[in-house]
């Protein structure tokens, strides 16, 4: 079997296993979109072991900015700024994001950005931008750093079944 079919193949299957696993037994703690973020981000990094600990720890850093300029924005604290305060926010929440690529493991800036990205759209969409400081899962950092650990480690298990598949 050709590497691209076996890839393809542990991909499907492995897929086929989240999905399930996502939004039946793990509803209230993954998500499956954000796992399949974290995947593709493992084999764009990659596919290792760096690849692994850069999507986990890119993403997650990047989920915990956006938690922090989702708390700011509810809380109200710069609202004397008026319609300019979320976007100053999240100027200053986003610099992070790029400023500590200089450090190994947040150097993948996508990682950052796709954890930001998936926190602040869960935030929004779900309605739970006030929920940054909650200690559940109704915080959407900690539901996307869940759905990241997992997905990324789908991906690493799809990379070695491949391998397995492809000799």
């Amino acid at each position: 079997m050709s590497k691209l079919t076996a890839l393809a193949l542990s991909i499907a299957v492995l897929g086929g296993v989240w999905a399930f696993l996502a939004l039946n037994p793990l509803a209230s703690v993954a998500l499956v979109w954000v796992g399949f973020i974290a995947w593709g981000c493992y084999f764009h990094t990659g596919g290792d072991n760096a690849a692994l600990q850069k999507t986990i720890a890119g993403m997650i850093f990047g989920a915990v900015m956006a938690g922090i300029a989702l708390y700011l924005v509810s809380s109200g604290m710069l609202g004397g700024l008026g319609a300019l305060a979320a976007p100053v926010i999240i100027a200053v929440t986003v610099f992070p994001l790029v400023a500590v690529a200089g450090c190994n493991l947040l150097s993948v800036v996508p990682a950052n950005v796709y954890g930001y990205a998936a926190t602040a759209g869960l935030a929004l969409t779900a309605g739970t931008a006030a929920n940054a400081t909650a200690m559940d899962m109704s915080n959407p950092v900690l539901l996307v750093a869940v759905s990241t650990v997992l997905g990324a480690v789908f991906g690493m298990v799809s990379g070695k079944l491949a391998g397995a598949l492809g000799k």
